[in-house]
């Protein structure tokens, strides 16, 4: 098993930038994908971005695209996404998310899931 903790959330105004950490423990790093979803009230989680084990293939959320990078640092446990320009609509509890084996963008694939980071964007 692994288990996730995420960090770097708070309050920024629109065009500002934040960097969200994911630090995991358990089985070995390298072996998981990972995925970053968000999920704001009354609305479902939704897909952000995700990595491939060794972190060559990514994909994101169309909105997010050319705004937001997720990257990895597998010698040390560690997922990031950092947050350029962001816009209100980013407002959500970000949360971090890890599958054995190959990257999904189905938010129902991940085994793993950490407690979330709130990240709110004023106008």
């Amino acid at each position: 098993q692994v288990q996730l903790v995420e960090s770097g959330g708070g309050l920024v105004q629109a065009g500002g930038s934040l960097r969200l950490s994911c630090a995991a423990s358990g089985r070995t790093f390298s072996n998981y994908a990972m995925g970053w979803f968000r999920q704001a009230p009354g609305k479902e989680r939704e897909f952000v971005a995700v990595i491939s084990r060794n972190g060559g293939m990514t994909d994101y959320k169309d909105s997010v695209k050319g705004r937001f990078t997720i990257s990895r640092d597998n010698a040390k446990n560690l997922v990031y996404l950092q947050m350029n320009s962001l816009k209100p609509e980013d407002t959500a509890v970000y949360y971090c998310a890890a599958r054995v084996g190959y990257y999904s963008t189905l938010r129902n694939a991940y085994d793993y899931w950490g407690q979330g980071t709130q990240v709110t964007v004023s106008s």
